[in-house]
């Protein structure tokens, strides 16, 4: 066993317990239009006013009838269309001209499909024995006028926009957005766009953890690139616990000589754990500044991304209200070998596919921290439990497909 599988590291499911314990929900709540709800949370329960449809209508184009008259030459007494109704009863023997979406008239029963007829003038036979009621949609068939359409924690896409449209809803209440502090600290990063100078690297994690953000919808406070010194953290830091409901900082929690942030941190806060059995990612911390919630990830990209990905966006999803459902895990083939040593659950960028009736899964062979590129080309993690360890061809792998939080 090395130092990095050492004892008391703090397995994932527990750390993610301890968190979600810890932070609370914003809790301010903010009516806000339907234009402008997307990835917005609910705040409240969205219930129906109203039928959907608000009444019985034509699934096809064709002829509203009675059904008992399906055998009879049948006179085509006017027509239905969608945006008006036919306000005459039929008679015996009658049936109307409808289009899709038009109001059943008074008296019919069954729509046929203008397929499966014969019209000669004015008159009509049916092609088919029809069963009363086909093509009929009936009124609340969609959704029943009181029922409970969506619930208080859910994230609003674009279907579930056009939903609350069909209700007739120009509005909805929803959270305030979390305020998310994000911060890179190391003096060998130098931000994009500018000259590199030897011993340096480019800001990358930053870039990433904002563009996390902003699938997450909430209101990102860049404190940008801060220097390898106390004082400047400080200064970051107690801006961050003023301003903002949780921070994101990339870099400096490990035990170098350079790794300021944990220090500060007990200094102006408080952490609630450093170190969680993963890889990559080990050297992960959490704790409390100020009002806000505090996430320290690690330096290495993709170890940034991963803590990110797997163990800060679960937490910051509650602190912005939602009660997102659990993520969904298949079962998987492996192609290839996977190389691990038992000590931490391992997050192994893989590509999953379907092969005939199989899930298979193929890895890559960099799957170094520091290599962003493992990422290029993936589509989901192989997740390799803490005690196992080299993966052979041919063995059954948990697979975790990304999610839009990462793709």
């Amino acid at each position: 066993m090395t130092h990095c599988d050492a004892p008391g590291l703090i397995p994932l499911a527990d750390a993610l317990a301890r968190m979600q314990m810890t932070v609370q929900t914003v809790e301010a709540i903010e009516t806000v239009p339907l234009s402008e709800l997307l990835d917005r949370v609910l705040a409240e329960p969205v219930h129906a006013t109203i039928n959907v449809p608000g009444y019985d209508n034509s699934a096809m184009d064709g002829y509203a009838l009675r059904a008992v008259d399906a055998g009879l030459s049948l006179t085509i007494a006017g027509q239905a269309l969608a945006g008006h109704t036919h306000s005459e009863p039929l008679k015996p023997g009658e049936c109307v001209r409808i289009t899709t979406g038009a109001p059943i008239p008074p008296g019919a029963d069954t729509v046929v499909m203008q397929e499966d007829t014969e019209r000669v003038g004015e008159r009509l036979r049916l092609t088919i024995t029809p069963n009363r009621g086909d093509h009929i949609r009936r009124a609340g068939e969609s959704i029943a006028e009181g029922t409970e359409v969506l619930p208080a924690g859910y994230r609003l896409g674009p279907i579930d926009i056009g939903l609350l449209a069909s209700l007739g809803l120009a509005q909805a209440r929803v959270r305030r957005k979390p305020v998310v502090a994000v911060l890179s600290t190391g003096d060998e990063l130098t931000p994009p766009g500018a000259p590199l100078a030897e011993g340096q690297l480019y800001d990358s994690n930053r870039y990433s953890m904002i563009a996390v953000l902003r699938r997450l919808n909430v209101e990102v406070l860049d404190l940008g690139l801060i220097p390898d010194q106390p004082e400047a953290i400080r200064e970051a830091f107690r801006r961050a616990a003023h301003d903002a409901d949780a921070v994101l900082s990339s870099g400096g929690v490990s035990v170098g000589d350079a790794d300021h942030v944990r220090p500060v941190l007990e200094e102006l806060g408080e952490i609630g754990f450093w170190k969680v059995a993963i890889k990559p990612g080990k050297p992960f911390a959490f704790g409390q500044l100020g009002q806000a919630v505090f996430f320290g990830l690690p330096g290495n990209p993709v170890s940034s991304l991963v803590t990110l990905h797997q163990l800060a966006v679960p937490v910051l999803r509650t602190i912005a209200g939602e009660a997102p459902p659990p993520p969904v895990e298949v079962a998987a083939s492996a192609t290839d070998t996977f190389h691990k040593r038992p000590g931490r659950l391992d997050f192994q960028r893989a590509v999953l596919r379907r092969e005939g009736e199989e899930n298979r899964v193929s890895g890559f062979n960099a799957q170094g921290s520091g290599i962003l590129t493992s990422f290029l080309g993936a589509n989901a993690y192989a997740v390799l439990e803490a005690d196992r360890g080299a993966v052979s061809p041919g063995d059954t792998v948990t697979v975790l497909p990304f999610d839009r939080f990462i793709t």
